[in-house]
């Protein structure tokens, strides 16, 4: 029981609700007076069901929005258990009135009797996902003329573990049987509730049914997806035109277009929701970027350029600015003198502000108000000079369709987030824009509300919603995700000003209000709106769009009975040619004829399907599954065709799915009728492979039928004739056991169930012609099959190209350093002294520390840390010395900066690494270019913050630089004036920052000053230095930073140059920041902020 313990009171306030387990019992109190138990019956009551609702049709209607019921309890003041009324229907839902009396403590530890009311939807239903809001008005009747009605009201998302709401003290007892409150007469009392609830989630409501339209299912958080594709969808001379563009070549999961379509059509021809995710696939968006809530402006914008795009060279051309463009002139007007600079642009939205704007009206007024240009902000109007000016914009024409973006989402600067307001902004159903044209249009600027786009919550998150005006004629529908019902005028437009308002403050809430508002042009409604029938589709498109549901229906028919079917995978001998490993194939790259079978299929019914597929003959065909023998190798196995014919596939691959098999077939050129018979008892399948040793290759040479007893020697004719040799050419057999055993057979005379280890059918013999061993790198296949043991696929990835797919080359896990860098430099094409190679890290995609070139160990060491079941990768990096040089160098990076401070560059050195800072100006001197007529002389410095410190002096060891933290060193070449400074000069940092001395940005430098010297003379230095026009230096401010604070100064009253204060205090620590010189200004290149790495720019990718 979900209820509010309170005092008693009369206010018609919202108060706080808590929850608590009270059992329900329909049953009759002690008095009797009413038949107990059913739920359509009276419950020692009588109820009335009279229903008030604003649309007329909606009346009586069980899926109205609202209505209003009563229920008379009798005998009330012997009522000991709860009870609840008969049902009346709201929104396909039954509603009752729920009655019990309630006992509670008061202040005083008094016991206190009240009556609690409360009101139950959906009691009786089972399901845990269905939830429907409502508000609603419970009220005790008053049976006296003079005496009013006593009222409270709840606002609630009923749903299965809270379905009732209420007061567990609606009225004290002692008051509801006072004969002078009113409220009781004959000892009966009448309850009442008035209650308007919005469409239900989770239930079977039909939308299509109650409202004509349907719904667009929620996949994320892209309501407001869902909301303008519905505007878009009911505006309809686009939907006409969207139908129209030419997709028939489009790929089905990459066509924005062609996605669109398929929405557009299942909205106007489906019963129930329709999904998009084909459509967020289409925009190429990953699933994150579904539930980052993407500006709604800039997603209306990239969805209809590109509409627009592919609309261009078709029939439909110029749709999109057609409907939504209009023009807007700007404009700089100078005062005094007759000056105007104009330019007219095109836009497809409005953006109004809405902060301290009470409607439309006043947003409109702001928005063509004009700004003074006057005073330090003049025009520059060219040959006329600085010029008192007025600029604005005024509207040259409005477009038929007008979408108005309320600014509610705002960045807020204290913050440095969005935050979103909800200030009250009304704004009507009939609009008149005509005040705000510069020159009339040839028809009114009239406007008509057509869409009301909604949102609920804060600014980082919420609900989205649509209110839509279909036709244009006043009846609105709600456009809730995947449910649409009927509203009123009201709901759609009132309640959603936002803002705080008293009559409505339980039934909207403060944060739900409208953020965007499609107007439609009176003079243009009849034909955006107008009628979008089956013959304005493209038959192509239809039959495109039925053959993808047809196909979708057969795929999904194959998922639900997925569970009933199984695959076979089948190879033909012709798999096994070029294969150079370990048995006859290799599972991850066959390339498998796969049939799809019902696990109840007999093996008797695959082979004539098989048969029949491969076109043989059934007896031309012998199947041989595959299967693991204990040592991990994969071979074909006998089936017992005369037990086994009649049993499913399933026990016969012994519950194998995918089952692989390989099928045997008659030769074509054999002119054999039918397979030769194998006994199972006495023949042995057995398969040859011809080992190459001058090519290092393996070649296949078929399959044969064997007699167990049958002396190997008799292997040898059939063999030389299988590789093409004289029949009496010397011939080596190996039994291939497993990988990396390669058996030799030594006695030919011995048949061959005693000579091959456990004789088995799928035995692989191996042969090679009998030669000397020496001649060739692998001499014998026992040789080559070691070796392919060890092999590794191996990638190399270039480590200064971000995500490099490398290259791919097959290795020996106990390949040296030297015969791997050799292996790497030949495919890269360079020495491989100047190659650098890394581990991977520890199971990360990315490189480790560098490989030292004394490395002792084999490539097997290199791959532990690889990831399992992925590529083993090494990193490597070319270099311009040679790695064992390298190695006793420290590498060291740094910026260059030219005399001009406008670019930086970034180095990489390579000093020795007991060298000094002058061996590391050295190295930089070989990769930077000086200026002409420079001094030639480089220094480094120390980067703190963008701010500069002097660095270390070139006898200082390298390894002093600390090179941690947010520090960065730089290198630049000295000016001549500063190379020699006198007793009364010095060098003093210069940084720049904007208002805030702790963010100080772009590049420093220091400048030599002179002690006593006035300001003036600096500030020209700094200008020349800087290269910044006169006009834009006179803005700059100056101050001197002591200490984290700045002290500006005064251009006014001439400043001169004292050293000391460029100098610490002797009692400030070594800690202690020098002072510098701060140079005031606007940064005209600010990066964006790196917390907000995830607001990525929306992007439609195909």
């Amino acid at each position: 029981m979900n209820h509010v313990n309170d005092k008693e009171n009369e206010n018609n306030d919202v108060e706080e609700m808590d929850t608590q387990e009270v059992e329900t019992v329909e049953t009759p109190n002690d008095a009797g007076g009413g038949d107990g138990g059913g739920e359509n019956q009276q419950l020692n009551g009588e109820a009335q069901d009279h229903c008030v609702s604003q649309d007329a049709e909606m009346e009586e209607d069980e899926a109205r929005s609202e209505a209003t019921f009563h229920y008379t309890v009798h005998n009330f003041s012997k009522l000991k258990e709860s009870q609840l009324s008969p049902p009346c229907y709201v929104r396909n839902l039954p509603w009752k009135i729920m009655v019990m009396p309630r006992t509670s403590q008061t202040q005083d530890r008094q016991t206190q009797r009240s009556l609690g009311f409360f009101l139950q939807c959906n009691g009786e239903s089972e399901s845990s996902s269905w939830s429907c809001y409502a508000v609603a008005e419970l009220r005790l009747l008053s049976q006296k003329d003079d005496v009013e009605a006593f009222s409270r009201k709840i606002q609630h998302l009923f749903y299965s573990k809270e379905n009732d709401w209420g007061f567990s003290h609606f009225m004290s007892w002692q008051d509801v049987l006072d004969p002078e409150k009113g409220f009781i007469k004959d000892d009966s009392i009448i309850l009442e509730v008035h209650v308007v609830a919005d469409a239900p989630h989770g239930v079977s409501w039909d939308s299509k049914k109650h409202t004509g339209y349907v719904g667009l299912k929620n996949q994320g958080a892209t309501c407001y997806m869902n909301s303008l594709l519905q505007t878009l969808y009911f505006t309809n001379q686009l939907r006409k035109a969207v139908y129209k563009m030419p997709t028939e070549s489009d790929d089905s999961s990459k066509s924005v277009a062609l996605a669109l379509q398929r929405v557009f059509h299942e909205l106007q021809f489906c019963d129930k929701p329709v999904g998009t995710k084909k459509l967020t696939k289409s925009f190429g968006w990953e699933t994150l970027d579904s539930f980052m809530q993407h500006d709604v402006q800039e997603f209306l914008r990239v969805l209809l350029d590109k509409l627009e795009s592919k609309m261009k060279g078709t029939c439909v051309e110029g749709t999109v600015p057609k409907l939504f463009e209009g023009k807007m002139v700007s404009f700089i007007k100078c005062k005094n003198i007759d000056y105007t600079s104009t330019r007219v642009e095109t836009f497809y939205d409005i953006q109004l502000n809405i902060k301290g704007k009470k409607n439309i009206e006043e947003s409109f007024h702001d928005y063509i108000a004009t700004e003074v240009l006057d005073g330090d902000n003049k025009y520059d109007a060219g040959e006329h000079g600085l010029q008192d000016a007025e600029k604005g914009v005024i509207f040259a024409s409005f477009p038929p369709v007008l979408h108005l973006h309320l600014m509610r989402f705002q960045y807020d600067p204290i913050t440095d987030c969005s935050v979103k307001f909800n200030d009250r902004f009304e704004f009507d159903e009939k609009i008149s824009l005509e005040s705000y044209l510069q020159t009339p249009e040839p028809t009114r600027a009239d406007y008509i509300l057509h869409a009301v786009l909604v949102h609920s919550g804060d600014n980082h998150g919420g609900h989205y919603v649509v209110f839509i005006n279909p036709k244009g004629d006043g009846k609105w529908c709600k456009f809730d995700d995947d449910v649409v019902s009927r509203c009123t005028k009201q709901e759609a437009i009132d309640h959603n000003y936002g803002g705080h308002d008293d009559d409505m403050n339980m039934t909207v809430k403060h944060c739900t209000n409208a953020y965007m508002l499609v107007y439609i042009r009176d003079s243009e409604l009849k034909n955006v709106l107008q009628e979008v029938t089956e013959e304005d589709i493209p038959q192509e498109l239809v039959e495109r769009l039925q053959e993808e549901k047809r196909m979708e229906q057969i795929r999904r028919k194959e998922r639900n009975e997925a569970h009933l079917y199984m695959s076979v995978q089948v190879l033909l001998e012709d798999s096994f040619d070029g294969h150079q490993g370990n048995d006859l194939y290799d599972p991850d790259r066959a390339l498998y004829r796969v049939f799809r079978v019902r696990k109840q299929t007999t093996l008797q019914e695959l082979l004539e399907h098989l048969a029949d597929s491969l076109k043989y003959p059934i007896e031309q065909i012998r199947p041989w599954p595959f299967s693991y023998r204990s040592n991990q190798t994969c071979r074909p196995t006998l089936i017992d065709l005369e037990t086994d014919l009649h049993k499913s596939v399933l026990d016969v691959a012994e519950n194998q799915n995918p089952w692989n098999v390989f099928v045997e077939v008659v030769p074509p050129d054999s002119g054999l009728q039918a397979l030769p018979p194998f006994d199972k008892d006495s023949d042995v399948l057995l398969f040859f492979k011809f080992y190459d040793p001058k090519t290092k290759r393996i070649h296949y040479c078929g399959h044969h039928y064997m007699p167990v007893a049958a002396k190997v020697q008799e292997l040898i004719p059939l063999l030389n004739e299988r590789a093409g040799f004289a029949a009496d050419t010397d011939l080596v057999l190996y039994e291939e056991i497993k990988p990396n055993m390669v058996e030799r057979i030594e006695n030919y005379n011995e048949p061959l169930e005693k000579v091959l280890e456990e004789l088995m059918d799928g035995d692989i013999i191996v042969f090679q012609k009998d030669e000397r061993d020496d001649m060739y790198e692998l001499p014998t296949c026992r040789d080559y099959f070691k070796d392919l043991f060890h092999r590794v696929e191996v990638t190399f990835c270039d480590k200064m190209i971000p995500n490099d797919p490398g290259f791919t080359i097959d290795l020996s896990q106990r390949m040296t350093y030297d015969q791997m860098a050799h292996a790497v430099a030949q495919r890269v094409g360079t020495d491989p002294y100047l190659l650098q190679f890394f581990k991977c890290q520890n199971y990360k995609d990315s490189p480790g520390h560098p490989l030292r070139c004394t490395f002792e160990g084999t490539l097997k060491e290199l791959l532990v840390y690889s990831k399992p079941k992925t590529p083993k990768k090494i990193f490597y990096q070319q270099l311009s010395i040679r790695i064992n040089e390298l190695e006793n160098k420290k590498q060291f990076k740094c910026v260059w900066v030219g005399p001009k401070l406008k670019e930086e560059k970034e180095l990489i050195l390579y000093p020795n690494k007991n060298g000094t800072v002058a061996d590391l100006l050295e190295e930089a001197r070989k990769q930077v270019e000086l200026s002409e007529n420079g001094s030639g002389k480089l220094r480094i410095c120390e980067i703190h913050s963008n701010k500069i410190v002097c660095g270390l002096k070139e006898d200082a060891p390298l390894e002093s630089l600390n090179t941690g933290g947010t520090k960065a060193f730089r290198i630049e070449e000295i000016p001549r004036d500063e190379l020699n400074l006198a007793d009364d000069e010095m060098l003093i940092p210069v940084a720049h920052f904007c208002k805030d001395i702790y963010t100080p940005f772009g590049i420093p430098f220091f400048l030599k000053v002179k002690h006593g010297e006035p300001f003036s003379k600096v500030k020209d230095r700094l200008q020349k230095k800087l290269g910044i026009p006169e006009k834009e230096f006179e803005k700059f401010k100056f101050a001197l930073v002591l200490v984290g604070r700045p002290q500006f100064i005064n251009e006014e009253s001439e400043f001169f140059i004292n050293l000391q204060d460029f100098k610490n205090h002797p009692n400030q620590g070594s800690s202690t920041p020098k002072p510098w010189l701060g140079l005031d200004h606007i940064n005209k290149t600010p990066k964006r902020s790196r917390f907000n790495y995830l607001e990525k720019a929306i992007k439609i990718y195909n």
